[in-house]
């Protein structure tokens, strides 16, 4: 789990609750209509946006947002040790069993591929294309959320008007304008949290992601690489430490493992 987007959301969410409690009720700024029309709307424009099967993309690709890639790097590593170890003791063919255990898709498969007695720059080459396959996958989903993030506060502006066009179309109570009015204002802000809160910080945390990803699966092309060349297992932990310096501790960790 990512600390930093869940804290985002949570102090997020609980910052404007807060204000609000602050300021007077908390039910004040419930609305069933108005989160019907930002929701809905931002739903429905969004499948029109995009195909079904980009669509289907998005849940796949959101969790991402949440889950901690710190810990991937890390548990790649390890297992790539844990591999040569294997690769060493038992030769390529071994590989192929601990294959399903890999914790990335592109790992599994590159050891397949050693495995299958593959050479280094076949196995490269495939990975790469790997690679190319995630960030289209993550892109789409990116898209999606930066649309969302567009759509959400349009809708917001659409319910808004909504309601000031029934607001005016009866104005013969005066004291009614002003709760009509707070009322119709709330869409708005429903569209603008939705759309800052979640969707727009989601498609910045998505580019991180891809970009991490695709560290990931250049650690796996050296790790596998350095199996195809014979490396000793040290040498291969100095080797994959090299991906590991941003984290603090986690490269020296790498190097003291047993």
């Amino acid at each position: 789990m990512d600390k930093a987007s869940l804290f985002g959301v949570v102090a997020g969410t609980a910052l404007i609750v807060i204000t609000i409690m602050l300021g007077g009720s908390l039910l004040t700024f419930v609305n069933i209509q108005g989160m019907l029309v930002v929701l809905g709307g931002t739903l429905a424009a969004t499948s029109i946006a995009f195909p079904t099967n980009e669509l289907k993309l998005l849940f796949s690709v959101s969790r991402r947002v949440f889950k901690d890639p710190g810990d991937e790097m890390m548990e790649i590593s390890q297992f790539l040790v844990q591999a040569m170890g294997t690769f060493k003791r038992d030769g390529p063919v071994a590989l192929e069993n601990i294959a399903e255990q890999s914790p990335t898709k592109p790992l599994a498969k590159g050891l397949q591929l050693i495995a299958d007695g593959a050479n280094a720059h076949t196995i490269g080459d495939i990975l790469q294309t790997e690679r190319k396959y995630m960030e289209e996958h993550h892109r789409v989903g990116q898209k999606i959320f930066s649309e969302m993030g567009k759509f959400a506060p349009a809708f917001g502006m659409v319910g808004t008007l909504i309601g000031l066009v029934q607001m005016l179309a009866d104005l013969s109570d005066p004291d009614a304008i002003g709760p009509a009015m707070a009322v119709a204002l709330l869409t708005t802000f429903y569209g603008a949290v939705v759309a800052n809160l979640m969707f727009i910080p989601m498609v910045t945390k998505l580019d991180r992601r891809i970009q991490i990803e695709v560290q990931q699966i250049e650690l796996a092309i050296v790790g596998l690489d350095s199996m195809n060349r014979g490396d000793t297992v040290q040498i291969l932990k100095e080797k994959l430490s090299a991906f590991m310096n941003s984290q603090e501790g986690a490269a020296e960790e790498l190097l003291q493992a047993a």
